[in-house]
């Protein structure tokens, strides 16, 4: 039997730094106060359709296998979804915070059966002036960086990178960043919530303490060096198709299109479509999705083609792993 497409029951989470624009954008009635995150897709989403309905993805990729997410994924990652795909909605800033990566995580965080954190953001909408911090205004040494957290200064040496609606911000692990206040964005990242923080605002949680730095370890994985470009330069692949980012980890494109079209597999991978405007219908040999604002499906990787037929118009993004 052919692995079907996959649905998933979104993830709520709420954050003190959330907001109400997202629940509004996706139609949410019973949206949490502050919803800050929802997790679209994730290895312990549950799955709503097909024969494996109620069970999580985890236990989807168990039973499939190579068949759902690739063989490259399953030789990497075994039996895990190897991306999370959410959207985030920042009322107030994030904390200034850094991921690591793979080699740090599965040394020092092997407990938390977590990876690295390489991410990508694309801005859907955004107040005017609205900025991010990402890596430093030039290159620093440890001991400066240290010296910055301990005495207050780190706002100085921290880069702010103007943004508008349809950029591409590319975050590799190590990174220090932060999306800022007025800012509601897609982001596909690897599966991971290892986050330390460097700086937070001395704001309390609700219990009333102050939120938990990590700053041993953010000086352990924090990249340096030179500043590197923040903001990505589409590629125009034709058919409608702009390759917004390329890692070792992700590929992220944006596709907009308003007559149905064809699509095969980019290669020996699933694939995450999004759909963040408009409405259109996916169809394969064997059945139908209809997808409105915000709705995510997974393409199994033995899919070799589906369709996709707009209403009107469809833009949406498409996530998959690269060979």
């Amino acid at each position: 039997m052919s692995v079907p497409i996959i649905r998933l029951r979104r993830r709520l989470e709420q954050r003190l730094w959330g907001g109400t624009t997202l629940a509004h954008w996706l139609n949410l009635t019973d949206a949490p106060h502050q919803l800050a995150e929802t997790w679209e897709i994730y290895n312990d989403n549950a799955i709503v359709n097909g024969p494996l309905h109620g069970q999580t993805l985890r236990q989807a990729v168990a039973h499939y296998g190579p068949r759902l997410v690739g063989q490259a994924s399953f030789d990497r990652y075994g039996a895990e979804f190897p991306l999370l795909a959410k959207f985030i909605d920042a009322a107030q800033p994030l904390s200034v915070q850094v991921h690591p990566d793979d080699t740090y995580a599965h040394t020092h965080e092997a407990h938390t059966g977590f990876h690295g954190k390489t991410e990508a953001w694309y801005i859907l909408n955004c107040d005017t002036n609205s900025d991010v911090i990402h890596d430093f205004v030039h290159a620093i040494s440890r001991q400066h960086y240290a010296d910055a957290i301990h005495d207050g200064t780190l706002d100085g040496l921290l880069r702010h990178v103007p943004v508008i609606p349809g950029d591409t911000v590319f975050v590799p692990a190590g990174t220090v960043h932060a999306i800022n206040a007025g800012i509601m964005l897609f982001e596909i990242q690897q599966t991971s919530d290892l986050t330390y923080r460097v700086y937070d605002y001395n704001r309390r949680d609700a219990q009333g303490n102050l939120r938990d730095l990590h700053i041993a370890q953010a000086l352990d994985v924090s990249y340096l060096g030179q500043p590197r470009s923040a903001l990505t330069t589409p590629i125009d692949r034709g058919n409608g198709v702009r390759e917004l980012v390329r890692s070792e980890f992700f590929v992220m494109e944006h596709i907009h299109h308003t007559q149905a079209c064809t699509w095969a597999r980019p290669g020996d991978s699933f694939q995450i479509l999004t759909l963040i405007d408009g409405a259109m219908t996916i169809t394969s040999d064997n059945e139908s999705h209809q997808l409105t604002r915000g709705d995510s499906l997974i393409i199994p990787a033995d899919m070799q083609a589906y369709q996709s037929t707009p209403d009107n118009h469809a833009i949406w993004l498409r996530c998959w792993v690269p060979g």
